[in-house]
């Protein structure tokens, strides 16, 4: 198994101590912070053992070496933070343009022999339209109510 070191720099200690301080940052990104404090062989004979930190911070072997890691490899801003995410997971099924064929749904006269247009109707009419596969009344709801419209 390789080792993972953790060796500050004054940089470093500095970004970890303004962490600390934060008061909008989570409780896990603090944490994160607060094992690489526990973890640095800066002008110590020995690290703190990986179950002390563990005992002491309230997480699993597998953060801390995680973040021994990270540090290791990518530098205390890995360590510390969350990866941003690029992309959603699911890519969304509502568009711009399939939000704009249920709002000129919505806003034309309704079928014959109804007073105003359902949630359901709205989206049957959009599937047989062909704009978009399938798409729930609540979906349709959503979209009606994200630009304060309701059914007319």
């Amino acid at each position: 198994m390789k080792k993972w070191r953790v060796v500050l720099s004054n940089a470093d200690r500095k970004k970890i101590k303004m962490v600390l301080r934060s008061k909008r940052l989570s409780l896990e990104t603090k944490k994160r912070a607060q094992i690489l404090q526990d973890l640095d062989e800066t002008g110590k004979d020995k690290p703190a053992p990986i179950t002390e930190v563990m005992r002491k911070r309230g997480v699993s072997q597998n953060v801390v070496i995680n973040a021994r890691r990270r540090f290791d490899e990518q530098g205390v801003n890995a360590a510390i933070f969350r990866k941003k995410r690029t992309t959603p997971p699911i890519t969304p099924k509502v568009t711009g343009e399939v939000e704009a064929h249920i709002i000129a749904c919505a806003c034309s006269a309704p079928p014959e022999g109804f007073s105003r247009w359902s949630m359901q109707m709205i989206a049957d009419k959009i599937v047989l339209n062909g704009v978009i596969d399938s798409i729930s009344d609540e979906t349709v709801r959503l979209v009606l109510k994200k630009h304060n419209l309701g059914r007319t």
